[in-house]
């Protein structure tokens, strides 16, 4: 039998309390957090520049008001239909009788392997109407709602089921305990995920673009493009930071401080799923319609561009130029990233504090920032400070990491904060040092969640746009900068296979994402 805890953390020891910061653990999450704030400090730098009097001119005025409520309105729609969505279908496979569940399971997680700006695309190019707010709302929701099913999904496969048959047991239904007991323990999934959504959303370009739909970056990407380093831009970056900081107080206040670590694995037993009765049909229509809009129409908008488009000539070898560069792109940031998110989610979680806490917050500000604001602050420091990382792939895997950093410390942390210190302890009480305790001990139990989050970091990696556009070597080609000189043309047809390869080498990691949920438990 497990043993389960979810004590508010003034009721428990504070380990933090007990223990220094390990020194090996801290240097090394200062020196992410120093670089996921580079382009913060470039804003801040570029403000004093401009001066007071003339950052507020720039701020305050019609103008930044209007994208301000479009951008807001915008964040806050998508980010409550992806944790509604997200948390409905994971529970709806994760706890109930639902048929084809590892079906399900597989088709939710596989929007992923679409970018949003393709989806933009496959809409954008067969019903042109699918712009504004509207479709602005829905089609970027279909796009990032698994940020938020993978995590729940996750945590629902590693909860006690001691806890909703206790509550069955005293006369609870299944929506009573379902909110009375399990939400309470989802709340860090549910709102990591929703994190993501919101930093995501911040951060589009692509897709909001191709939808006509202005919000701060597609507004900061317009005034570098007539003012390159304007100050404009740099102004509206600014409130684009701030706005990434009221979302990430927030979340860390509905957060709250509980813990929710577990000894064991649970019980061998299967769930005792509930029974959906008269709800199938319905539970089935709604998950088959989900997924059809997600998938299907881009999809099939790819398939008829594929068919009947004007590609007749496509540039083979500048096609396999490209996917070899996407490919090698990807695996390397996804390892560098991975790595970098480890310190920062260890100390998070198992030395709790205010330095700690300050170290995780600070990885996500640099990550709500458009693409080309932190392509212009990493080539900006490498001019003027090291200019041999000027046009380099170091400074491509850079800017990666700033973009990515969050897909991984989410995973990651989430995964820690349900693996009990008490194991380390036990390691090191027995001889093993720090470094041996985290190798045969640490990583193996929170593999799960570093799979999970270098596949979520290659995904980004190989349909990233913005950045790469303007960092990568002078002729190097990937498949998202190919698809987008062709699409920014009307060139459908062209761009087509460009897309359609983006979506095949991105399924393999998407299924991987499903089989890192499904090892959370060994139930099925």
């Amino acid at each position: 039998m497990s043993v389960s805890t979810l004590l508010p953390e003034d009721a428990r020891p504070s380990r933090a309390g007990r223990e220094r910061l390990p020194w090996p653990m801290l240097a090394a999450a200062l020196v992410v957090t120093l670089i996921m704030l580079l382009p913060l400090l470039f804003v801040a730098y570029a403000t004093l520049e401009v001066g007071i009097a003339e950052a507020i001119r720039l701020i305050v005025r019609p103008r930044v008001g209007e994208l301000l409520w479009n951008t807001a309105r915008l964040a806050i729609g998508c980010m409550l239909a992806s944790a509604v969505l997200g948390t409905v279908a994971a529970w709806l496979v994760e706890r109930s009788n639902l048929p084809l569940r590892r079906v399900f399971n597989v088709l939710l997680v596989a929007p992923l392997a679409i970018p949003a700006f393709v989806n933009s695309y496959g809409w954008v190019s067969l019903m042109p109407s699918a712009a504004g707010f509207g479709g602005a709302l829905v089609i970027v929701t279909l796009s990032y709602f698994p940020f938020v099913y993978l995590p729940v999904a996750a945590s629902l496969r590693g909860l006690d089921p001691a806890h909703e048959e206790a509550a069955r047991s005293l006369g609870h239904g299944a929506l009573r305990t379902f909110t009375r007991t399990v939400l309470p323990q989802l709340r860090p999934a549910i709102l990591g995920g929703a994190l993501l959504v919101g930093l995501h959303i911040l951060a589009e370009f692509g897709a909001l673009q191709m939808l006509r739909y202005p919000t701060f970056t597609t507004a900061i990407y317009d005034q570098y493009q007539s003012t390159f380093n304007g100050a404009a831009a740099n102004m509206l970056a600014g409130v684009l930071v701030l706005c990434c900081l009221v979302l990430l107080v927030t979340e860390l206040r509905l957060r709250g401080r509980a813990r929710y670590a577990r000894t064991g694995s649970g019980t061998a037993r299967p769930i005792d799923r509930i029974r959906l009765g008269g709800l199938t049909v319905p539970a089935v229509g709604g998950l088959v319609l989900l997924c059809g809009l997600a998938l299907g129409v881009p999809l099939a908008s790819l398939g008829y561009w594929l068919a009947v488009g004007s590609s007749s000539t496509v540039d083979t070898e500048l096609l396999l130029t490209s996917t070899g560069t996407s490919l090698g792109l990807g695996a390397l940031g996804a390892v560098v990233t991975t790595v970098a998110a480890l310190p920062v989610a260890w100390l998070y979680v198992r030395r709790r504090g205010r330095v700690s806490t300050l170290l995780e917050r600070a990885t996500y500000t640099g990550s709500a920032l458009p693409g080309i604001v932190i392509a212009l602050a990493l080539v900006t420091i490498a001019v003027r400070v090291t200019p041999s990382l000027y046009q380099t792939t170091s400074l491509v895997i850079v800017a990666y990491l700033i973009l990515f950093l969050p897909r991984a410390v989410v995973n990651v942390r989430a995964t820690l904060a349900q693996t009990p210190p008490v194991l380390d302890d036990v390691a090191q009480s027995l001889g093993a040092g720090r470094l041996g305790t985290l190798a045969r001990v640490t990583l193996p139990l929170i593999a799960p969640g570093l799979g999970a989050g270098a596949a979520l970091v290659f995904l980004g990696v190989v349909t990233e746009l913005t950045a790469t556009l303007l960092l990568a070597p002078t002729g190097t080609q990937t498949l998202a900068t190919q698809f987008w000189s062709y699409s920014d043309n009307v060139a459908y047809g062209e761009a087509a296979p460009y897309a359609a390869l983006m979506v095949l080498i991105s399924a393999p990691a998407t299924y991987l994402l499903t089989r890192a949920v499904r090892k959370e438990s060994g139930r099925d």
